[in-house]
Parts: C-alpha cells; sequence; structure tokens
C-alpha cells in the first residue's frame, strides 16, 4: 500500500506530488499518457493571471490571487522562466468604460493590487502597434507570462528527486473503497492507497464520479491559437486581452517566455475531450477578432497553429477538496483558466489538508531546488565554449531553428521523468518548435531516442500510443544494416 496516489500528470498534478514530497510519504502519480503535461498544461495561453475577472468569493478568485503571488519563488526554486509583462485589458468603444472600472473594482475586491485604468495616451506609449480603435485599457501590474509545460515537467522532475514514482501510460480503469483506503485498478497495474486525489484534468469528472454521488461534469471547451514568428517578439509587450465575455477572456495577443507571439483562443464546448483540431471557422475567429489588436498581423510568418481543450466543469468553479461521501479521496477538478496561474496555491492547499488528515511529517532533507536543462542558444560564447568542453555533445547542434544541442536532447531523456517521445524532447528542449516545425530536426532527434532508449526506430512515438513515424523497414533489418 502506498499513502497517496495522484491521478493525472498535468501542471496541478505534478504541483501537488512536489508539495506531498515535502512530507515522509509514499507517493505514486498515474498518468494515462506516455509523459506529463500531454492535456491542457501543454496547450494554453500561458498567463500568470492577475486575478481580476473571477468572481469574487469563488476558489477561482482566491487561487489565483494566491497563485500568482507564489511565482517568484517557485520560479526561482525550480529554475523556470517567468516574465511579469504586465497585461492590458483593451476596450475599442468609449462605452465600455463603465465595464473596465467594474473589472478593476472586482480586482480591487479580490486583492489585485496595482490596477489602473490609463487612456489612450499612456496606452499607445505602452503599445504603440496597438490597433487604431483601441481607446482605454485595465493596467493589471501583477500580469506575467510562463512556460506551461516547462513548469509542469520542473514540478515533476523535483517531484521526483523527493521520491515519488511517476507511472506513465498508466490509465486509472476503476476506483473501489477498500479497508483503510481506495483500490485503484490502472493500466499499469493495482494499487491501493490510504488517500487518493484526482488531478485528472478534463477527466477528472470521470475520476470522481467512480466514488462519489457527487457528480460533475466536465465539458471540453476547444481553444484555436496562432504562433507567430520570433522576430515579430518586440511587436508587443504586455498580455493584451480584449473585454472578456461569458465564454472566457477573449481573443488575446501575448508574448511568450521563448519570444514567440501566441494569438487566441477561441472558445468553443465540443463533445470529444480528444478532438484537438484546428478549424477553419475557429481559425479565422482568432483572426478576426485578433485583428482589433494587431491590425496588420503578418500571415507570412505564422509558424503553426494548434488547439487546446479546457476542463470546464458545470459548476463553473474549481472543485477542491475531499468528496464530501468519499473520505481520503480529493478532488482538483474543473480546474480550466486560471488554473496555471492557481496550480502552486491549489497544491499547497491539498498538501495541508492531505498529509493533516494522514499525520504526516515533513521531511528533514526535502530539496526544493531543481536545475533546468543548460541552454545554448542563451549561452555567451564564452559560456558555449566551456559547455562543450565539458560535453562535446553541445558542439552539435540539433534543431537548428531554436540552436537545440544533441547534449540538451539526451538530457531530456535521461532526466528523472525524461521525455519518452519527440514531442516530449519537443517540450523539454524546444527542439522542433522553431520556423522548420521539425522538417530538419526530426531525423536526428529520431535516432536519439533509439540509443538513449534502446529500441527500434519503428517504436519511436511522436506522443505515444499509435502515433508511430515509421511502419516497417524499407529492407529487411539484416539487408539494410549491411548495405
Amino acid at each position: 500500500m502506498v499513502d497517496v496516489i495522484i491521478i493525472g500528470g498535468g501542471v496541478v498534478g505534478c504541483a501537488v506530488a512536489r508539495e506531498l514530497s515535502r512530507y515522509s510519504l509514499n507517493i505514486a502519480l498515474l498518468e494515462k499518457t506516455d509523459d506529463i503535461s500531454n492535456g491542457q498544461s501543454k496547450a494554453n495561453t500561458a498567463i500568470i493571471h492577475g486575478g481580476y475577472d473571477a468572481h469574487p468569493g469563488t476558489q477561482k478568485a482566491k487561487f489565483n490571487v494566491l497563485g500568482n503571488k507564489m511565482y517568484d519563488k517557485v520560479c526561482e526554486e525550480l529554475d523556470v522562466p517567468h516574465k511579469w509583462n504586465t497585461s492590458l485589458v483593451v476596450s475599442f468603444n468609449p462605452e465600455d468604460h463603465e465595464s473596465l472600472v467594474a473589472l478593476k473594482e472586482q480586482g480591487i475586491e479580490n486583492g489585485v493590487p496595482g490596477l489602473s485604468i490609463i487612456g489612450q495616451d499612456e496606452l499607445r506609449k505602452r503599445e504603440p502597434n496597438i490597433g487604431s480603435t483601441a481607446y482605454e485599457a485595465l493596467l493589471v501590474t501583477n500580469g506575467g507570462i510562463v512556460c506551461p509545460y516547462e513548469l509542469t515537467q520542473a514540478f515533476a522532475e523535483n517531484a521526483a528527486m523527493n521520491g515519488v514514482n511517476f507511472y506513465r501510460e498508466a490509465e486509472v480503469t476503476a476506483i473501489e473503497k477498500v479497508k483503510d483506503g481506495w483500490k485503484v485498478t490502472s493500466k499499469a497495474g493495482t494499487f491501493t492507497a490510504k488517500a487518493v486525489v484526482n488531478c485528472a484534468g478534463l477527466y477528472s469528472d470521470v475520476i470522481n464520479n467512480m466514488v462519489s454521488e457527487d457528480k460533475i461534469t466536465i465539458v471540453p471547451r476547444r481553444g484555436e491559437y496562432y504562433i507567430v514568428d520570433k522576430k515579430f517578439s518586440d511587436t508587443f509587450h504586455a498580455s493584451i486581452f480584449q473585454l472578456p465575455t461569458k465564454m472566457g477572456k477573449g481573443i488575446l495577443v501575448t508574448p511568450t517566455v521563448d519570444g514567440t507571439i501566441l494569438i487566441g483562443p477561441t472558445a468553443e464546448d465540443i463533445d470529444d475531450k480528444t478532438d484537438t483540431r484546428t478549424t477553419t471557422e475557429g481559425l479565422a475567429k482568432v483572426l478576426k477578432y485578433a485583428s482589433l489588436t494587431w491590425e496588420h498581423i503578418p500571415a507570412r510568418n505564422y509558424i503553426t497553429t494548434f488547439s487546446g481543450l479546457r476542463a470546464h466543469c458545470n459548476k463553473n468553479e474549481f472543485v477542491l477538496g475531499e468528496a464530501p461521501d468519499a473520505p481520503m479521496f480529493f478532488n482538483a477538478a474543473g480546474v480550466e483558466s486560471p488554473g496555471l496561474t492557481s496550480s502552486p496555491a491549489i497544491a499547497e492547499y491539498l498538501a495541508e489538508m492531505i498529509t493533516d488528515k494522514l499525520g504526516a511529517k515533513k521531511k528533514d532533507n526535502f530539496n526544493p531546488m531543481r536545475k533546468g536543462i543548460p541552454k545554448f542558444r542563451e549561452m555567451t560564447d564564452e559560456e558555449r565554449a566551456k559547455a562543450i568542453s565539458i560535453n562535446p555533445d553541445y558542439a552539435k547542434v540539433v534543431c537548428r531553428c531554436e540552436t537545440v544541442t544533441e547534449a540538451e536532447i539526451r538530457e531530456a531523456i535521461r532526466r528523472p521523468v525524461g521525455a519518452r517521445s519527440v514531442d516530449g524532447i519537443k517540450r523539454r528542449t524546444r527542439a522542433g518548435m522553431g520556423r522548420c516545425q521539425a522538417g530538419f530536426c526530426t531525423p536526428r532527434t529520431l535516432e536519439i531516442l533509439c540509443e538513449e532508449l534502446h529500441i527500434s526506430p519503428l517504436e519511436v512515438s511522436k506522443f505515444g500510443g499509435n502515433s508511430k513515424y515509421l511502419e516497417s523497414y524499407l529492407f529487411e533489418k539484416g539487408d539494410h544494416e549491411d548495405a
């Protein structure tokens, strides 16, 4: 028996794992796919929200504000890039002034510091490339940006360093109450645990409804995005929102910590929790509304498009804490935006609740520090020479667009909870995320995966499961090796 099973390897699940690893507990995290950060944690707006737009008194408002305040410490400990670039909520009509005032007042009620409304002169001084009809804006000084999948990986690596066991391709198929705890059946085996934490994202309703009569429903809400090339990185400085609607925060234009510009998302409720297609209609909507903010979006400089699914709960709220009719079963369900911002605070809240129930004691040897993979593209020439002298694989650039070296790719595989697929490497190193979208680096990346994991090229996948790159050898294996 383990003490705690965490279901789900997204940003919340991995943050919970790290917080619980501060205690003398036996912890297992079960992730249904081949990798952590494979769901909504890999495909979102990457914003550290200020906390002005959640309704006062809600869990979303509470944990947004608390989580925002934790980011400096968390990112310093885990060596994760983030930037306080501010946010702007822009109105394009003088009649919207009262709506901006209401947002400001709501933010003040939520405890958000540094809110003010700025007029056209100040707005255009800050953002010279803002659309010509932009009228005024709510300035959110505590708004920021972060890399969501790098944060998730950092939580996971640090949790593993402190003793958490990660099981991938471990979809949970059944949960049953047993004496002194829970029996959890998964595709990676059967576990028993004193406590279970449901961080299953889009499937958190499925997991909750296995054990509780307090049913919830998660509706997949699809958001579609464009990514614009790094050469436009200085076009905007703040994360620029348009006035929100009941379907979300609207189409935004924001820089990323990696230098690209993100445009989106749409908000479309769908039935299929696996449908991450982009659509002609959705992408057209992105450009239509984004053109208010950015009038001359450079169509020849889109790097790619993508979509992400948000776990929208029918309660329109985070569902956090112990289920009322299932003792020692804890939910982190319906965690959509501002879930990324809230994740450190949600993890701390749940960990305190769980450890109190278990009577767990803090470790003396917990290590909160984790160093990221050194990035060749960010090094000075002197640092590059030193890196190559220590590890010659730093001299071998695999991804030319993002200047990612063989050393970085190998380390991404070797790290705790390391990469097992091409997309896993991409999220850990940015290999394949540049202009050519992996057109040049994929063959060498496949070779390195084979070498490090001791697998056949026919086993290498894009993102696990049946997403294999190669179907068969052109010749019999022995023949082509001798040719």
